[in-house]
């Protein structure tokens, strides 16, 4: 068993952070893009020997494992990418104009700078890509903050070994001491979470335990960001002419993305509407029986489970059509609406709920029984639904942070247009992201200098454009210098 991390411990990580955070928040976006992709290296050369770590502590297979891997070196050379192109750090030139109305401006330099040291929160349920080397410390060290990664319980040897990758090839490549670090324990977390070094966290996680930290890290004497990822059912929804076009493929896409991972990811489909008479009972029990049975990450995940199924079975209205491997449930528009908060609980891990509605009004009325959600999807066929679609996807785009056509939501691209992220209790921060270039937004924070000597500006923010990078001067994307 993995010890704690002790006070005198955690004080070093705390400290070496503040230390490293001048210098990070100083160095140049080529250097920090180079010190990153270190790290991505670093973790593709590690792959042989962190992978069967991550197998054995989550028991999960190892093609998923090895794609999590390519996954996080990915997003890292991704943000490398973006730094040494520019745009994130966001650079908006106004240079003077003494005959602007109705009064002359001044010369105006905006650049997003770094928060400063960063509380990451590892989920259990992404080894790799929402842990250690995760989005959340892959954006923060782009953002020019240091990390310091609360392991979570669930591999603590994976842990410790991807930091000590990572810390060794940051050292390697000239990165500050103290640019990342890591500790363990659920006590220490609030104790770090509560320091006023600390300046923003990022958590992935239940509804209960991110809505107690978040009231942490927002009553402190100096609150700071808490970007919380807590709880998701990501509905989808089916009309009768998409039933009519392609029912059998539907019913076979529905299972294979709730039991994805054995129903641990956060955009699993938690309930699939279908119309009354939809015909799809005999194709979906048969995709469902045929579900292996596969061990969950961790005993507690699997208790977890276990008991948010027994509490949906014996909701009144509320049927078993398939056990065993997984299992699916059914119900009505009609009974949701009857017991909402009974059925709208999110059970973790390969369960799902068809809802049966009679009426677009039941649709409609289901779509609006909907909190916050990371995704939610409509199956329609363009032609034959464009009248209800254009009525359905608003009602979406309120509940949801990615609103997918004829897809299903487990599966999360890296991009520049990805929005992982929505409404509480989504999300305690639906206007930012956790996957994609813009992720790093959330631990960076705008300052405009005005009038400013050249001499003394960041270099970023200088006539000559030494970097190179994108700038956006007087309206007009460019890469030039500055004429004054």
């Amino acid at each position: 068993m993995t010890p704690d991390t002790t006070p005198a411990e955690l004080e070093q990580a705390l400290t070496d952070a503040a230390d490293a955070a001048r210098p990070l928040a100083a160095s140049e976006p080529a250097a920090r893009a180079g010190w990153i992709r270190a790290v991505a290296d670093a973790l593709d050369a590690a792959a042989d020997e962190l992978v069967p770590i991550a197998m054995r502590e989550s028991s999960l297979p190892e093609p998923r494992l090895r794609g999590e891997v390519a996954r996080s070196s990915g997003q890292l050379r991704m943000f490398a990418d973006v730094l040494e192109e520019g745009s994130l750090l966001e650079v908006v030139i106004d240079t003077a104009d003494p005959q602007a109305k109705p009064v002359p401006r001044p010369d105006l330099r905006r650049v997003l700078v770094p928060l400063g040291p960063v509380l990451v929160f590892a989920a259990s349920n992404f080894p790799f890509a929402f842990s250690v080397c995760g989005g959340d410390t892959a954006s923060a060290l782009a953002a020019g903050c240091p990390v310091i990664v609360k392991a979570h319980p669930g591999h603590p040897d994976l842990s410790v070994r991807t930091a000590e990758v990572m810390i060794e090839a940051l050292r390697a490549a000239g990165a500050p001491d103290g640019t990342l670090g890591l500790i363990q324990g659920y006590d220490v977390g609030v104790t770090a979470l509560k320091d006023p070094r600390i300046t923003a966290a990022g958590f992935t996680g239940s509804v209960p335990a991110g809505k107690a930290l978040h009231e942490i890290a927002v009553t402190r004497p100096e609150p700071i960001p808490f970007y919380g990822e807590l709880g998701s059912l990501n509905p989808v929804f089916v009309t009768q002419a998409a039933v009519d076009a392609r029912g059998n493929e539907i019913a076979g896409g529905y299972v294979g993305s709730f039991t994805l991972g054995v129903g641990q990811f956060c955009t699993k489909p938690g309930l699939l509407f279908l119309p009354a008479g939809h015909g799809l009972d005999d194709q979906l029990i048969e995709a469902t029986s045929s579900v292996a049975e596969a061990k969950m990450l961790n005993d507690r995940i699997a208790e977890g489970f276990s008991s948010g199924l027994d509490r949906l079975r014996k909701v009144e209205g509320v049927r078993v059509l398939s056990d065993g491997g997984a299992t699916l449930l059914g119900t009505t528009v009609t009974e949701l609406l009857a017991r909402r908060d009974e059925i709208l609980e999110e059970c973790f891990g390969p369960v799902s709920i068809v809802v049966e509605y009679s009426s677009v009004d039941e649709l409609r009325a289901a779509v609006e029984a909907f909190e916050g959600n990371l995704t939610a999807t409509l199956h329609a066929e363009e032609a034959a639904d464009a009248e209800l679609a254009r009525e359905l996807l608003p009602l979406l785009t309120a509940r949801a942070g990615r609103v997918l056509w004829n897809g299903w939501p487990t599966g999360v691209a890296v991009s520049w247009a990805q929005h992982h992220g929505g409404p509480f209790p989504s999300t305690v921060g639906s206007i930012h992201t956790s996957v994609g270039v813009t992720a790093a937004r959330r631990f960076q924070r705008p300052v405009a200098y005005q009038d400013t000597p050249d001499l003394v500006l960041p270099a970023v923010l200088r006539d000559a454009n030494p970097a190179g990078i994108s700038r956006r001067v007087n309206g007009t994307v460019t890469t030039g210098e500055v004429s004054r």
